[in-house]
């Protein structure tokens, strides 16, 4: 894995001509040309930041919002208004 600023340097000496990637990749000891034309196509599509390493993995899920727990609330109202009634009825016709 090579650092960000190791990609950025070789991406800028190609940029301003200081070789050709054939001869960067030799000079450096990179595996393949392919590999500094790839970062070279990545730098000019998105900057700077497309040659920072990347997360690896499946991301985390996010934390359940509060608005579930509302609606969970919202859900059981109406069965506890109806309970409440029922109650005050059997309190009102107790023998």
């Amino acid at each position: 894995m090579y650092s960000f600023e190791f990609k950025l340097a070789l991406v800028r000496q190609f940029l301003n001509g200081e070789g050709t990637q054939s001869e960067l990749a030799l000079k450096h000891e990179l595996s393949s040309p392919t590999l500094l034309r790839t970062w070279v196509h990545t730098y000019r599509i998105h900057g700077e930041d497309g040659l920072q390493p990347k997360a690896k993995g499946r991301p985390k899920s996010a934390p359940p919002t509060p608005s579930g727990e509302v609606s969970e609330l919202e859900k059981l109202r109406p069965g506890n208004q109806r309970l409440l009634a029922e109650n005050a009825y059997l309190k009102k016709h107790e023998p």
